[in-house]
């Protein structure tokens, strides 16, 4: 079965099988780098990592102009039912939610959550199921053994880093988790958003695993 991922610009994602469509982390308003605009995108599930603005971005929009569930941790959840939301399914780090495409189970990532100064849950990352491909999707973290574990575990396909730096973990710190996690292809994402993020991430050069740098808006067909 072939997989299509669209990268959407910062840590935003598009995974389709060709009958259900996933989003991560869909910012795109007030993203320069950004080629989708909320409208370009059509989908029956939304999951967000954590609730950082840059992360939320416009899953709000997103959710009701497709009736799309979504998905994330019990206080990010919690926010998206205050703004009208109705198609939940919250979770936390250990837990797997059983999806129509596969699932999602959500791990640790060590980083903070907050919407508008609202506290949004513990931050997440997010494995992601879908027929026969396994994509972790690391969320903003730093760098900790058990990524180790993890990538034994569900054995990912490709994974998601963040190598920006400040906020996360920076190329070289990246590229050690990229080894730990063994996944065979590994994209960089969360930098050059911002002027406080690198845009230099030519230090993420991890052993053994194929670095697939995708520009905002440009798919690739994994199979």
């Amino acid at each position: 079965m072939a997989i299509t991922i669209t990268f959407l610009g910062h840590s935003g994602f598009m995974l389709s099988d060709g009958s259900h469509t996933l989003v991560i982390d869909p910012f795109l308003s007030g993203n320069t780098l950004a080629k989708h605009k909320p409208e370009d995108i059509t989908c029956d599930c939304i999951a967000l990592t954590h609730g950082h603005a840059d992360h939320v971005g416009d899953a709000v929009e997103i959710a009701k102009a497709n009736d799309a569930t979504c998905y994330g941790a019990f206080e990010v959840c919690n926010y998206l039912g205050d703004q009208g939301i109705t198609k939940l399914e919250p979770g936390n780090p250990g837990g797997k939610i059983n999806t129509p495409f596969g699932y999602i189970a959500f791990t640790q990532a060590f980083h903070s959550s907050s919407y508008d100064g609202q506290y949004t849950g513990q931050p997440t990352g997010l494995i992601i199921r879908m027929g026969e491909f396994t994509f972790y999707h690391c969320g903003d973290t730093g760098i900790f053994g058990d990524m180790k574990l993890l990538g034994e575990i569900y054995q990912p396909d490709v994974a998601a880093i963040p190598v920006g730096d400040r906020f996360t973990m920076g190329p070289e710190l990246g590229k050690r988790a990229a080894e730990l996690i063994g996944a065979p292809v590994a994209i960089p994402i969360h930098y050059a958003t911002f002027d406080l993020l690198t845009s230099d991430i030519s230090a993420f050069t991890p052993e053994g695993v194929q670095v697939k740098a995708l520009q905002p808006g440009v798919s690739w067909n994994w199979s």
